[in-house]
């Protein structure tokens, strides 16, 4: 018997692989837009709902959107659309289209951003570099993952993330001995300062994440390994995206619900260009 997925159909699947009483005390994740009721027949999956996310979704006739990042953190008290984040809300409103988020439920999560991030660079027998407790199925969870490669260089291994994360103008920008040996890697997806000191204690040779600063990357590194790694936010938090999209496809398909769900590649990085500074020191 074929059935079919209302919004809150998607947002109680999303909630048991995402529960959002483990998101962090000062995140806002769940339903932002939308009428619970309303059936669901497309889904598209995003990092950042941005208006070129929303109106690739309302012309493409989208019920329901999925971002990794919420709309807002805190309140407001008015939502004219000559405000970006009130025309998204009025775009999606005017086009019937739900929108819900997952976002540090999604960072620590089995099969969340850090585990699709730790996977696409190929480590093995990854756990949480930041443990904080186990999942309802008693898998341990927590931010970040650490595991193993096959020996490389940092070189090599810098070579192989910029050939797997999505094309962006960032890119990488590479910390340490290029000529060093990796084995042992630490990833996070998203902005990695505050996770610098789990890092080196899980003995990582190198941490992979996003949106390192000048002061705690130069502070970190003076005082030895890991090597560090840094993206953008977006490509590090990407990998997520088509992996949620085969996990939900997966759950259609079991619950016998016909549903066409897309994972966005709309480049949602706020940079346009990346130009190698030349001028001189003198």
């Amino acid at each position: 018997m074929t059935t079919t997925w209302t919004v809150s159909d998607v947002v109680t699947v999303m909630d048991r692989w995402y529960p959002p009483e483990t998101a962090q005390e000062w995140d806002k994740v769940g339903l932002i837009v939308g009428d619970p009721s309303r059936e669901v027949r497309r889904i598209l999956i995003a990092v950042d709902p941005v208006a070129a996310v929303i109106d690739e979704a309302v012309s493409n006739e989208i019920d329901m959107i999925i971002t990794h990042h919420p709309l807002y953190l805190r309140g407001v008290s008015f939502l004219p659309e000559s405000d970006p984040k009130g025309r998204v809300v009025a775009t999606l409103v005017r086009g019937e289209c739900a929108l819900f988020n997952a976002h540090t439920n999604a960072d620590i999560a089995y099969r969340g951003v850090a585990h699709a991030l730790a996977d696409l660079l190929g480590l093995e027998r990854t756990q949480p570099l930041d443990p904080s407790g186990r999942d309802r199925d008693g898998r341990s969870v927590g931010l970040g993952r650490v595991g193993t490669i096959e020996p490389v260089t940092l070189r090599e291994f810098a070579q192989r993330v910029a050939s797997a994360l999505p094309a962006g103008p960032h890119g990488l920008f590479v910390g340490g001995d290029l000529e060093s040996t990796v084995a042992r890697v630490a990833v996070s997806g998203g902005a990695g300062d505050s996770l610098l000191e789990q890092a080196r204690a899980s003995g990582a040779d190198v941490f992979v994440t996003a949106d390192l600063r000048h002061h705690p990357s130069s502070e970190h590194l003076e005082g030895g390994a890991p090597a560090l790694i840094s993206g953008s936010h977006w490509a590090t938090e990407w990998p997520w995206v088509p992996v949620l999209a085969q996990r939900l496809s997966e759950q259609a398909e079991a619950d016998n619900v016909p549903v066409d769900i897309t994972a966005s590649t709309i480049v949602t990085e706020p940079w346009t260009a990346h130009m190698q500074t030349t001028g001189g020191t003198q």
